[in-house]
């Protein structure tokens, strides 16, 4: 491929802008709602190919610029949701700031891309991580570009395939949230001998095409800690203490206030041995890296290929970037020493795992990448030295210790999709500083969107209802609250802790024996710590998937299933913003008619979705 073809141009930095603002708000309601967010690469890529096409000039190389910028946002929308919504919860902010979203946005997420610009080669070129999502992404470009220039129809006609299932996406979701059709869920409880169990799913398109997404695997480990959860900790703790009122309203509540802290103490337990895995590597890695660098800066011809923002240049933004990250501190802590420890504290923490990331999703993809796990170790660390610092009477370490690990999510969040794309522009032959760049735009552009987007959502639904749970904020908020004020639920903390330790040392066992199947301890912590009516789906969806696998004997097949599934994803995460737009405007939360008495239909349109998947997936 030559080397020659333009990369940046004009229409690939809008259509990058535009799909960056559109997806980050999309991936925004689907964390909040589900506590999970997926990769976006693939459909910005295969929407990018669509519009694009119908420019004579057009090429693989502005495609892929295109997903940078796209999937930048996307990413950047996880960071921001999974921590700054716990400001509102805690009552620090009664509504979103936009300007103090946008700037904690900015920051953390241009922090992420600098951060990871000397792990292109360690992690890429050195120790060529397999990078599956960008992988799959540039097989993706690949084809299309093999379409677009054989003038043959691409067989899998990814763009009219997640056009449709993102229609049907947006239906089932105005039918449901909108009109209120029928109820999000179907759920239940028996008691038995003062036992209660209880079991549920969500109707969700979205969360079966999640699991699809993620796999088999990860989909029996989530709902594995689902069940460590609703069938032995709810049913134990239920027989012991007792409870009151209905079955599953008395199992929420010991979910909500004792059980879920089982998953606080194994993600804290998960994100240690993370980085203990990958101390080596990491060091190996950027020491490869640095060796690389020096070496380039001789050789006055360096392959497009392989040039990266210069290596000096990060070092003066970053230095750049500790006069507004030490502003933030001092703006909550009012103290000149602390705020510069915490600031330093953020970028210590902020390289350490971005690179966690960045390795991470070099494994096991971006989607299945434990930003979640990164940030609890991040809010805990920050805040028992804050309450060194500033004693357990104060009123603004939790607040601190959120901030720093909002702007530590952020820079991980973009540090494992960026290296995903940057994998993904090593096989295309695109040029990185290039990609850095964009990656860097898209950033930005989803970092001005998202504190809007989060405001819209909150007045539409109120963030922390049952509607919009966002269960990583409230996670963080629990465990940064709970430090100070003496009121975290330890032992179960420990347990969790315990049971995490349990599950490294099966997964270790399953090293030794070098099976396929292994069990990362953070895919566990995450399925203890979500409602049970979320990982129930993600099962379905996983397993649909294999058997999908099994059933199918064409690439193609494979394919298509992803792109209708990244489809589902994308009109329900579009439409549930969509819903709430009128409801923000006119400040009338009743806005929509309500329709009930038709759960029937939505039960039936659910198991429609999950057969159309399957028979996508599983086609001859």
């Amino acid at each position: 491929m030559p080397k020659t073809l333009p990369e940046i141009t004009l229409k690939a930095v809008v259509l990058g802008v535009l799909l960056s603002v559109i997806l980050a708000g999309a991936n925004a309601y689907l964390g909040l709602f589900a506590g999970m967010t997926v990769s976006a690469s693939i459909p910005a890529a295969v929407i990018s190919m669509g519009i694009l096409r119908a420019f004579r000039n057009s090429n693989i190389l502005e495609n892929n610029i295109v997903q940078t910028a796209a999937s930048a946002g996307e990413s950047l929308a996880a960071g921001v949701i999974f921590t700054i919504p716990a400001l509102v919860l805690m009552g620090v902010w009664t509504e979103f700031d936009y300007f103090e979203v946008a700037k904690i946005a900015a920051i953390g997420g241009v922090i992420g891309v600098l951060f990871t610009v000397p792990l292109r080669r360690a992690l890429i070129v050195e120790a060529k991580l397999k990078y599956p999502e960008g992988v799959a992404t540039a097989a993706v470009l690949q084809a299309g570009e093999e379409s677009r220039t054989s003038d043959t129809k691409d067989e899998s006609g990814g763009l009219v395939i997640i056009g449709i299932a993102g229609l049907v996406g947006g239906v089932m979701k105005l039918c449901q949230q909108g009109l209120g059709m029928w109820h999000a869920a179907i759920e239940g409880a028996v008691t038995i001998r003062g036992s209660i169990f209880g079991l549920g799913s969500d109707l969700s398109p979205a969360l079966i095409s999640v699991g699809y997404i993620v796999g088999r695997n990860i989909g029996i480990l989530v709902i594995a800690g689902g069940l460590i959860s609703w069938a032995i900790a709810i049913p134990i703790y239920s027989a012991i203490y007792g409870f009151e009122g209905e079955p599953m309203d008395a199992a929420w509540k010991i979910w909500n206030s004792q059980i879920r802290y089982l998953g606080v103490g194994a993600m804290v337990v998960g994100g240690i041995w993370s980085l203990i895995k990958l101390v080596k590597p990491l060091w190996d890695g950027i020491h490869a890296s640095l060796a690389t660098l020096k070496k380039s800066a001789a050789d006055t011809e360096i392959p497009l290929a392989e040039q990266d923002f210069p290596i000096n240049y990060v070092g003066i933004a970053l230095a750049v970037l500790l006069i507004p990250v030490f502003l933030l501190y001092f703006d909550i802590v009012h103290h000149v020493g602390i705020a510069v420890l915490l600031a330093l504290v953020m970028m210590v923490f902020g390289f350490l795992f971005s690179a966690v990331a960045a390795y991470m999703a070099g494994m096991v993809g971006s989607s299945n990448n434990p930003i979640s796990g990164v940030t609890i170790a991040t809010i805990l660390f920050s805040s028992l030295l804050l309450l060194l610092l500033l004693g357990e009477n104060s009123d603004v370490g939790a607040p601190a210790a959120i901030m720093i690990g909002a702007v530590v999510c952020c820079a991980a969040a973009i540090g494992g999709d960026n290296l995903q794309d940057l994998k993904t522009g090593h096989i295309v032959g695109a040029t990185p500083w290039k990609q850095q760049v964009m990656q860097i735009v898209g950033t930005v552009s989803a970092a001005l969107v998202l504190g809007l987007v989060l405001d819209i959502l909150h007045t539409a639904y109120t963030i922390g209802s049952p509607t919009l749970s966002a269960p990583q904020a409230t996670l963080m908020k629990s465990v940064a609250e709970g430090v100070f004020k003496g009121n975290l639920p330890w032992n179960f903390v420990y347990i969790g802790a315990v049971i995490a330790i349990i599950i490294i040392m099966l997964d270790i066992r399953q090293e030794k024996r070098g099976s396929d199947f292994r069990i990362p301890v953070l895919a566990v912590a995450v399925g203890i710590y979500l409602p049970i009516e979320l990982t129930v789906p993600i099962f379905i969806g996983g397993m649909i998937n294999h058997l999908g696998k099994k059933a199918g004997t064409l690439a193609a097949a494979e394919k298509k299933g992803l792109l209708l599934a990244s489809g589902l994803i994308t009109g329900e995460a579009l439409m549930g913003i969509l819903v709430a737009v009128p409801i923000f405007v006119t400040g009338n939360k009743d806005w929509w008619p309500s329709n009930p008495g038709y759960d029937l239909l939505g039960i039936a349109a659910f198991l429609g979705v999950i057969y159309w998947l399957f028979n996508a997936a599983g086609k001859k």
